[in-house]
């Protein structure tokens, strides 16, 4: 689908990196920029194998990595030669420090007018906070996530993944094709794409911007439970395992009252009207909440699903693999690699009718196609390459 698009990945860590790993599995060419000797701090971020990083395996999937110095002229040099043969080009660096190598989105442009560039930072390119280094903990905190989220009597809450990381590469990649439709349908130019680790999760907190807006509401956290549905939460089961249940439509909160033998409650006004419902959210759920905690999951799920109510499963890992459900739609899929043997990976998410989505490798050894990049691309010999390399550019 994106075959003949050439991308620049000259970011580190995580959702930089990630918008052009999303573009590379639709058929980008996705060329890893990294830091000679070292390369992405990624590769030694998290869990290991074997001195082998797992999250940059699958990170960098499709990529080919070629290494360059772009602290000195003669790497810069060579980048900006790069940039004319490219499409997109993606970058994480603090503006001050693009701007000082002559490498930010003005000086590229110069070398080539239809680039079109990614620049991912902690706060935005610009504002007061511009020029301070940010992570994903940063933009789960400033967004208001964390102030909503966990146990009403507990502390804000982080999650244990890369969230923020994740929501800004999503923002990402669709902003990158929104850019190329722009200027490859409407001959319109390239353009630079600005995009924070705050405003993309921010934007999913809707409901308590609104609140506050018109009801000046400042949303507490309230564990699982939401304010706009009930039941809405996790219930544990007899057999120590847990479900989660949305009754976000009036249907399906009446579903699950006939599900668990209250058909009462269906009739009651208090429990059948959305809002007098929400105002006894504590009572209906302790009325399921009791009701599930005598049932097995294997019972409560059987009862739920005859109903056609909102529940499932919480799964861990083990879980999640074996799902039937997951297991026909190939989620997560084996990859052969070099360093590795066999490593299973999630597969690309968007599913086409006539395209599909491709993890033809995992990430690649640091500087592994040095040769035939610049070779191909800046017509460089082998002798040229080994000597950039013997002189620390490469």
């Amino acid at each position: 689908m994106l075959s003949g698009v050439r991308v620049l990945d000259l970011a580190t860590l995580a959702a930089a990196p990630l918008a052009a790993t999303y573009l590379g599995e639709f058929g980008a060419e996705v060329i890893k920029v990294e830091q000679p000797g070292v390369g992405d701090p990624i590769r030694t971020w998290g869990a290991q194998r074997d001195g082998v990083g797992l999250m940059w395996k699958s990170v960098s999937r499709n990529k080919r990595s070629i290494t360059l110095d772009m602290r000195g002229a003669e790497g810069q040099d060579l980048l900006r030669r790069l940039v004319a043969e490219a499409d997109v080009v993606v970058s994480n660096t603090r503006p001050q420090t693009l701007r000082k190598w002559g490498l930010d989105y003005e000086s590229l442009r110069a070398v080539n007018d239809r680039v079109i560039m990614l620049h991912i930072t902690g706060f935005g390119l610009t504002g007061p906070k511009s020029e301070r280094p940010g992570f994903g903990t940063l933009g789960e905190a400033m967004s208001g996530f964390a102030h909503i989220t966990g146990a009403a009597d507990g502390p804000p809450t982080l999650p244990p993944f890369m969230l923020a990381d994740g929501v800004a590469s999503l923002n990402a990649a669709y902003a990158v094709l929104m850019a190329l439709y722009h200027r490859d349908v409407h001959g319109g130019p390239g353009q630079l794409i600005d995009i924070n680790l705050v405003d993309p999760l921010a934007r999913l907190l809707e409901q308590t911007l609104l609140g506050y807006d018109q009801l000046g509401i400042v949303a507490q956290r309230a564990g699982n439970r939401w304010d706009i549905s009930a039941p809405r939460n996790t219930y544990r089961t007899a057999d120590g395992k847990w479900l989660a249940m949305s009754g976000s439509s009036p249907a399906l909160a009446l579903r699950v009252f006939r599900a668990i033998g209250r058909a009462d409650l269906v009739t009651d006004a208090e429990f059948s009207d959305p809002q007098r419902r929400l105002a006894r959210a504590r009572e209906v759920d302790d009325v399921v909440a009791d009701w599930v905690s005598k049932q097995t999951l294997a019972q409560a799920m059987s009862a739920f699903e005859a109903h056609e109510v909102a529940a499932a499963p919480v799964y861990d890992i083990e879980d999640l693999l074996r799902d039937e459900q997951l297991r026909h739609r190939e989620v997560f899929v084996p990859v052969a690699d070099a360093e590795l043997g066999t490593m299973t990976v999630q597969a690309p998410v968007p599913r086409f009718s006539e395209s599909h989505g491709r993890v033809e490798h995992l990430g690649p050894r640091l500087g592994e196609h040095n040769a035939e990049v610049y070779g191909e691309l800046l017509g460089l010999s082998a002798d040229e390459v080994a000597d950039l390399r013997h002189r620390g550019v490469l």
